[in-house]
């Protein structure tokens, strides 16, 4: 549901009683840090590259509202809210009526990577946009912003454009600000579910593996431990890979933790946090991990790299586009059709749709077997021209849905772009990343 936007002080009510949807403007654009330091980048970049990229090639799709209940709407929904209208690629093109053959997957087409609310590794399909500093990359909102535990954003996000399996052709580009719009960061509001971030400079490993050090730190306070590890986590001036709190086996002696017996090596997994191993005490807790020192080489901008789509906005519903990402995961009726390994595209034009629980009156939905673990996030291209692969995006995979109850996915639904959508990237478009290294 769009909602009136509060500006500078000026009453919504006014707004409202005018009858007038008001733009997102800058002054009322959320923006969050999502690594404001370069310190802090080269420690998100480090995350993902340490032990041989073992966080990128373990992470999986991720699953937060991904399949609901989405129906065709034939009265209200979606409408524009001005005149239509485009924001020009890194290859403007001519407008071209797209056709489904003989098509080239986009460079600018690759995967998010974060760290969920689970603490494990996780990705969504994203798009790089062409801006100002060729720094923007689109996505579903809760791609960016953590709804699983409201923690604001998720963390150690990165854009990895060409991603497969452990390789990342163009580096890692290490997310700085995210935008989305007021009604999203404030409602959640599943009409506004996209956002547009900023990246810095893309990097590459300049050395494999780990090194530096480590910790291990004991503690007779298991409690002291877990503040001691969050601690060390929340030092963006360091880097640090496998922290963990393990159990201390011994005999408590009067002199302290001098002489306690350390054999928790020899622990097993699934008896940790027992108070008791086979007759052995727990004496304390020890906080491990290893310190990350992984040299990083600056390979430019993302725009640069792999150029940027242009943007479309206020479009007329029944509009032709392609969708393209990587979806991932089972259809309903238990059949794999997707590994999420390699892009995929779908084609088909757009309809009004809504997903009452997601808030959403005024998605667009097209026709696409797409399967949603993976697919969130997938770029919908407006006149994508295959020769240049570049287009305007008019929307981004927010949701997929089975509207038909025969066990396949067959639709996938994203939020209408017009003139507000417009308003928030403009805001992220204007702002500028540079390097971290």
């Amino acid at each position: 549901m769009k909602r009136t936007l509060a500006l500078g002080g000026v009453a919504a009510g006014l707004l409202a009683s005018a009858a007038i949807a008001a733009p997102a403007h800058a002054d009322s654009v959320p923006s969050t840090n999502l690594a404001n330091t370069n310190l802090a980048a080269q420690q998100v970049a480090q995350y993902w590259y340490a032990q041989a990229k073992a966080n990128l090639v373990n992470a999986t799709p991720y699953t937060v509202e991904t399949t609901v209940a989405a129906k065709h709407v034939t009265t209200g929904g979606a409408s524009a809210d001005t005149k239509a209208g485009v924001v020009g690629s890194s290859g403007d093109q001519k407008a071209s009526t797209g056709t489904s053959k003989n098509v080239n997957l986009p460079k600018t087409t690759g995967k998010v990577f974060f760290t969920g609310a689970d603490g494990k590794p996780h990705w969504c399909s994203a798009t790089a946009l062409q801006s100002t500093y060729k720094n923007v990359v689109a996505t579903a909102g809760h791609c960016v912003y953590d709804t699983k535990s409201n923690k604001t954003t998720l963390d150690n996000w990165v854009f990895v454009p060409g991603y497969y399996e452990g390789k990342t052709p163009w580096g890692i580009y290490v997310g700085k600000t995210a935008y989305t719009h007021y009604d999203y960061s404030v409602y959640e509001d599943g009409d506004r579910d996209y956002a547009f971030v900023t990246v810095y400079n893309g990097v590459i490993p300049t050395e494999n593996g780990t090194s530096g050090g480590g910790v291990s730190k004991f503690f007779k306070s298991k409690k002291d431990a877990y503040d001691y590890k969050a601690k060390l986590a929340a030092d963006k001036t360091t880097g640090w890979s496998k922290l963990a709190v393990v159990p201390v086996f011994g005999k408590s002696r009067d002199n302290g933790h001098k002489d306690w017996k350390n054999d928790d090596k020899k622990f097993s997994h699934d008896n940790r946090g027992k108070g008791n191993d086979h007759g052995r005490t727990i004496i304390g807790y020890k906080v491990t991990g290893v310190k990350l020192s992984i040299g990083l080489k600056d390979v430019g901008t993302l725009g640069a790299n792999v150029g940027g789509q242009g943007l479309a906005y206020n479009q007329k519903v029944g509009t032709a586009v392609f969708e393209f990402g990587y979806p991932s995961g089972s259809h309903p009726d238990g059949n794999y059709a997707f590994t999420g390994k390699t892009q995929k595209w779908a084609y088909g034009k757009t309809f009004k749709a809504s997903a009452p629980s997601m808030k959403a009156e005024e998605l667009v939905g097209i026709k696409s077997s797409f399967t949603g673990e993976g697919a969130i996030g997938s770029s919908w291209l407006y006149r994508y021209s295959s020769a240049k692969r570049l287009g305007y995006l008019n929307g981004v995979t927010i949701a997929v849905s089975d509207t038909d109850g025969n066990g396949r996915i067959d639709t996938s639904v994203s939020p209408y772009f017009d003139g507000e959508t417009l308003a928030v990237y403009k805001t992220a478009a204007a702002g500028w990343s540079g390097k971290i290294v």
